[in-house]
């Protein structure tokens, strides 16, 4: 096993990976497993990805970091062709999906005091939501699990209510409503699908109260939901989208894209980032782009999802309550304990995590085989048949 000098926060597995190609990974012990976890939804490519690989080396080869004080050539194209692609008009980079969400939170409570004055700050959340590890982004997040006591006190200004809820409409948002901030699928939460109609008017309701509205697409977006943005799905037109895990292909990269009244609320020396859009990451980030946009990827992404989530149905095993999801994101929901059923898996071979309450996440890489699709269905049958 590898050196516990690293904290264990994370309830690591024993098992320590060395390389990987595709949508396969190989451990010290040359054991091949089959990866549906992706990194959490960050090597939405798979693993030694030719061109990421080539774009990676070369630009490591001219330059990797430029202080923001200026620009870089690959970070400025980047931009252009992001905001092309997604219809916003700015962006700030970051480095992960918790730095776009507290720079979206920041822009929010400043709009809210151009827009109605220092009372205008809440941001407002849904139930079973996560948006990050910082202190802001855990109070953002709509579990009290990620709430201990050992980290308070905790930043004020944010309100939680029920997602798909229509009665919790009804008194939501005031003046003193500054955001509401919305997961497109609620990730950590259980792979959780939200109702369009729900959405169009909570998105609705919140900007009548002045508010902006903003989109945690931190694992939604980047075509992982067979969209670019899963928010163009929902059709709720957020001012603010913030991305991540996925946009560079494995590369740590976060950034928030504004538009409309969210446009011109950032100034010089509102929010910064050192190593923000580095363009190390916006090399990586424009192979993400350019594969996404190529033609039928996304459809392709769209129907290995469904043909996932039909084949798991089909098994019909007795404990398995749900299967649901969007794109490559699916969520299996189980009356078993899905921790065992994760051990099991990696034991045979195969990488999921758990989320949200007795959930299996799937999150494979976009551009996984059939073949190595297909072996994963075949591992993940075997246990759930046999445990």
């Amino acid at each position: 096993m590898g050196s516990r000098i690293v904290v264990n926060n994370y309830g690591s597995f024993d098992v320590t990976f060395k390389s990987g190609k595709g949508s396969t990974l190989t451990d010290v012990n040359g054991k091949k497993y089959i990866d549906f976890l992706a990194g959490i939804a960050v090597n939405c490519l798979g693993h030694n990805y030719k061109p990421l690989v080539r774009a990676i080396s070369k630009q490591a080869s001219k330059e990797i970091h430029v202080c923001n004080y200026f620009l870089s050539d690959t970070g400025d194209a980047y931009a252009h062709e992001l905001l092309n692609a997604t219809g916003f008009d700015g962006v700030y980079f970051g480095n992960s999906g918790a730095e776009a969400n507290e720079a979206a939170i920041k822009l929010a409570r400043k709009y809210g005091q151009m827009n109605g004055g220092s009372s205008r700050k809440t941001v407002v959340t849904l139930e079973n939501s996560f948006h990050g590890r910082t202190l802001a982004t855990i109070k953002a997040t709509g579990q009290d699990k990620f709430h201990p006591e050992c980290f308070e006190p905790y930043p004020e200004g944010f309100k939680t209510i029920p997602a798909n809820d229509w009665d919790a409409l009804k008194d939501a948002f005031d003046s003193s409503t500054a955001a509401l901030m919305v997961e497109c699928v609620q990730g950590e939460g259980g792979v959780n699908l939200l109702d369009a109609r729900w959405v169009q008017a909570a998105a609705d309701a919140a900007r009548r109260a002045g508010a902006i509205v903003i989109a945690d697409e931190v694992q939604t977006g980047m075509g992982r939901t067979g969209s670019l943005l899963a928010s163009e799905q929902l059709q709720f037109n957020p001012e603010v989208v913030t991305l991540a895990k996925g946009i560079a292909g494995g590369v740590p990269m976060g950034a928030m894209l504004f538009r409309g009244k969210a446009g011109d609320v950032f100034q010089a020396g509102d929010h910064q980032s050192t190593f923000g859009g580095n363009p190390l990451a916006c090399a990586a980030a424009r192979v993400v782009l350019k594969t996404l946009k190529s033609p039928d990827f996304l459809a392709k992404v769209t129907e290995k999802g469904e043909y996932m989530r039909d084949t798991i149905k089909s098994w019909k095993i007795p404990f398995v309550q749900d299967v649901r999801g969007l794109g490559l994101m699916t969520g299996v929901q189980v009356e078993k304990d899905p921790v065992a059923i994760e051990k099991a898996c990696l034991e045979q071979g195969l990488l999921f995590s758990t989320a949200g309450s007795n959930v299996l996440r799937l999150v494979p890489p976009l551009n996984i085989s059939k073949k190595e699709l297909n072996r994963g269905l075949e591992i993940l049958k075997h246990v759930l048949e046999t445990c």
